[in-house]
């Protein structure tokens, strides 16, 4: 699962969460010269030709919308959520792929966890709910990976808010 818990000191700890991004700057060249070497291969055979000719901007133009599409998905997919959790105050912050910042926040102990396995906008939509809001926690995850959040958020929740 694409996040990371981290004890800043001995009463805060915070949880990154940030969605998947499978394709590193190596492998995305990688996709768009393999797409262009094995677009052009067909071309081999009629270069010189008018067909050539007609051809090649639609094969260019694939290309670039390729180049297009996954930069946008790399730039979509630029989300980062910190929540902070002190055994005072819950703290979430949420940064969009845009830059703008969202944030909410309550006292610990009033903080609750919720996962509605129907009726959200994905199965197993985990949600944070106090100071009369209720907000969405790590939507972009997979299923399986928001059932494992709300069982380490529930568990994190009652360490900082119920010390022993």
């Amino acid at each position: 699962m694409p996040h990371r818990w981290i004890e800043t000191s001995a009463t805060q700890t915070d949880l990154h969460l940030w969605p998947h991004n499978a394709l590193s700057a190596k492998g995305f060249a990688s996709v768009i010269l393999g797409f262009y070497a094995l677009a052009t291969l067909p071309f081999v055979m009629i270069v010189g030709t008018g067909l050539f000719w007609g051809l090649l901007p639609f094969m260019l133009m694939a290309t670039g919308a390729l180049y297009y599409a996954l930069r946008r998905n790399g730039r979509d997919r630029q989300i980062l959520e910190v929540l902070t959790l002190t055994p005072d105050q819950a703290h979430l912050e949420r940064t969009n792929p845009d830059g703008s910042q969202q944030s909410w926040e309550c006292a610990t102990y009033w903080t609750r966890v919720q996962i509605h396995p129907k009726g959200g906008p994905v199965p197993h939509y985990v949600t944070l709910t106090g100071a009369g809001r209720e907000v969405e926690i790590g939507a972009f995850l997979s299923q399986e990976e928001r059932k494992t959040l709300f069982s380490e958020l529930t568990e994190q929740l009652d360490r900082k808010a119920r010390p022993v």
